[in-house]
Formats: structure tokens, sequence, C-alpha cells
């Protein structure tokens, strides 16, 4: 791991050697091969920049920055950057560490920029330093995306450290980077510390059972969460030891409105062990225990059934997602009368009622819950008024969103 303190002057740490700027293609770069024109504050800084840094440009953030600029002009505020990895017109290259580092020295300095999605890109551990200074030094920042960029246990630590001090971020997404149990453990105990962040997405980062037992620990105290993701963590054997601390972290919290367990393999000891909890829970309206692959959760028609009735007592509790669990008529009958009675709506679950043959079945249906999650749209903005949007509808800061294609 590197010493953040000995950052050397033009170059990160675990950079190589610089190389030259190469004549940028797709977004400004005139035909006969000449410098790009550039035009506004931001993206003349970057240009500047990577020709004092002899860093290459990168012509898809030359391009975003060209629509900042053109947004500042008209005076908008609490922008979020999208230099997406996934979006359809980034070129071959997608943003690196060594890109970030130049972002970061343009974004620690900028007070219109709230948010930042830069998923799906290659930043590594290195661009993760640069995102943990960024926390510290840019106190606007209140949206940011780092999911699937190739980020460790080291680069989860210095985020995680991060976030010690900072008080103004809403909203951290981390999905798809691998920082394991180590780096889980570093976010679990930042929770005891940070007071402001309300939406912590660690979904596919293979967690494991040591630190699903400290979030749930922590969050028995922690009341400004007020989403959770938790989804596919590496559990062995068959105890549901976190299962029963997240349904004793329920009975206590009363500030979390989401939660995400997805393949927990939970079963019906430990759905049991939820139900009884949203006995007295008053606050948590989505819930998520479905599944997208075999290593799923194993609830069957028994502890299905016990979170139906759940749902009868239970006056907040408003999205359930079941789909991939064991279902047996009981449980078909159960959801069935849960949304012919309006106690839970169409759009709210992931399951739809069908009778054949005088027997009552449920079909999977997509409200969109993954599809908010990990896609994006090709052109344009998507809907954000889905109710299944999973962690992704209206957050914290979104006032104005640049979108990359």
């Amino acid at each position: 791991m590197w010493d953040p303190g000995k950052e050397a002057a033009g170059a990160g740490p675990g950079f190589p050697t610089p190389v030259p700027t190469t004549t940028p293609n797709p977004f400004s770069a005139p035909a006969d091969g000449s410098a790009p024109e550039v035009t506004g504050h931001l993206q003349e800084t970057y240009y500047n920049l990577c020709m004092e840094k002899s860093q290459k440009i990168n012509t898809f953030i030359l391009h975003i920055l060209q629509e900042v600029d053109e947004e500042l002009e008209k005076g908008s505020e609490g922008i979020t950057l999208n230099i997406a990895g996934n979006s359809r017109l980034m070129p071959e290259e997608r943003v690196t560490g060594k890109d970030f580092w130049i972002l970061f020295r343009i974004l620690k300095k900028s007070p219109y920029i709230s948010g930042l999605d830069v998923r799906y890109n290659l930043i590594s551990d290195v661009g993760a330093y640069y995102a943990a200074r960024l926390l510290q030094k840019q106190h606007k920042l209140v949206y940011l995306n780092l999911m699937f960029n190739d980020i460790g246990p080291e680069g989860g630590e210095l985020i995680a450290k991060a976030l010690h001090k900072n008080t103004t971020l809403k909203y951290l997404r981390m999905t798809g980077n691998k920082i394991e149990n180590k780096g889980g453990m570093f976010f679990a105990a930042m929770l005891q510390i940070n007071s402001s962040l309300e939406k912590l997405d660690l979904g596919d980062c293979d967690l494991g059972m040591q630190s699903v037992i400290a979030f749930a620990t922590v969050l028995t105290q922690n009341q400004t969460i007020k989403g959770i993701n938790l989804n596919r963590p590496i559990l062995y054997g068959e105890q549901e030891e976190s299962t029963v601390h997240l349904g004793h972290m329920l009975k206590e919290n009363h500030c979390l409105v989401e939660l995400h367990v997805c393949k927990h393999n939970i079963k019906n000891c430990g759905i049991k062990q939820l139900c009884d909890a949203l006995y007295l829970n008053r606050s948590l309206r989505y819930l998520d225990v479905s599944w997208l692959s075999v290593v799923s959760n194993n609830i069957q028609g028994e502890g299905l059934v016990a979170l139906s009735q759940s749902m009868k007592t239970n006056p907040t509790l408003s999205n359930v997602y079941i789909w991939g669990n064991k279902f047996d008529e009981a449980t078909c009958v159960a959801y069935s009368d849960l949304i012919q009675t309006g106690r839970l709506k169409p759009d709210n679950t992931d399951v739809e009622p069908f009778v054949v043959d005088g027997h009552m079945y449920l079909a999977e249906v997509s409200n969109g819950l993954k599809k908010h999650y990990y896609w994006r749209p090709i052109y344009g903005e998507a809907c954000t008024n889905s109710p299944n949007a999973e962690m992704n509808v209206n957050h914290p800061g979104q006032d104005r969103w640049l979108l990359s294609g």
C-alpha cells in the first residue's frame, strides 16, 4: 500500500511514467488532427493541466466539461458530473486513476459540482486515493458513484476513513468493488462517526459475515442512514447469524427506510427474525429479500407467509420483493390477497398473481428494481418516478444531471 503522504509531483501513487499527450479523437478534435478547441473555464483548466503534466487527454472528459461550462454560463448550480464508463459515447479507453488525478485537481476547487458519477470505469485504488482526497477537500459534494471501478480493500479503507470528517456527502455507491470483509469493516467503523451520510450501497462488494454483523450492530445506534445495500456477501455455513443481528437492528433502528439483503441465503428461520422485528419497526418501507443467482435466499412458504402477515400489522412497509424464493400455494394466496386488498400495490413488488385450473400462482414482473440499479439509458435520462428504482431515485442533491449519452 502506498504512502498517501508522499504524493510525487506530477504523478499520483502507483502511476507509471506519464505518457505524452496524443491527439484526441471523437468530440471536439478537428478533422485535420490539430489540438481541440477549448473554450470554457473547466475545459481550459483540464486541457492545461494535461499539457503541464504530460497527461494524455481523455476526450470524453473534455466533452463533458464543455457541457458543464455551458451550464455554468447559464448560472446553473448543483450539477452532477456524469462520466459513466458504460455510456454509449464513451471511447474505448475508460477513465483511469491517472485521469481521476486530473479530475480531482479540477473538482476540489469547484463549488458548483454537487455530484460525481464515474461508474464502470477503471480508477482502481489509485483513483480511490484521489476520491478520498476529494471528499476531504470538496465540501459541496453530496453524491458520489464509484460502482464497478476495480477498487479493492485498500481503496475502500481510504474512502471510508475520508468520511470520518466529511459532513456533506449524502449518498455513496461502492457497488461491485471488491472491498471484501476488510474494507467492509472500515465502512462499518465509519458509520460510528459519520452523522451525515444517508445512503450507502455496498452490494456485490464481497463483504463477509464479520462486516455484515458489524453493520447490523452499528445501525442500532446510527440514526442517519436511511438506505443501505448489503446484497451478496460471502457467507459460509448454514448459520443465519447475520440475519439474527439484522433482525435485532430493525427492532432498535427507527430511521432506516431501505434494506437490501439479496442473496444472504436467508431461510425460514431468518425471515421469521426479520418478521418479528417488523412488528416493532415503523420506519422501514423497502425490504428486498429476492435473488438473481443460484446462491440465493432460500425462504420457503412458511417464512414468506409470515412476511405477508407482518405487512398487515406494519403500516409503513410498502415495498417487498420476494421472487426467487420457494413459493407454495399458501404463499401465492397470501400475496394475492395483499395485492387484491390494496395493502401491497402491484408496482411495489416483483410478483403478480394468476390462476390456472383453480390454483393460485405468482409470476415474476419487472418493476424497475434492478433495471434502474445497473442500467442507464442510451440517450436522455431514465424516468425517476419508479418506486422500485433501488437506491437510485431522487438521490440527495440531484438538482441537475449532466448526461453523457
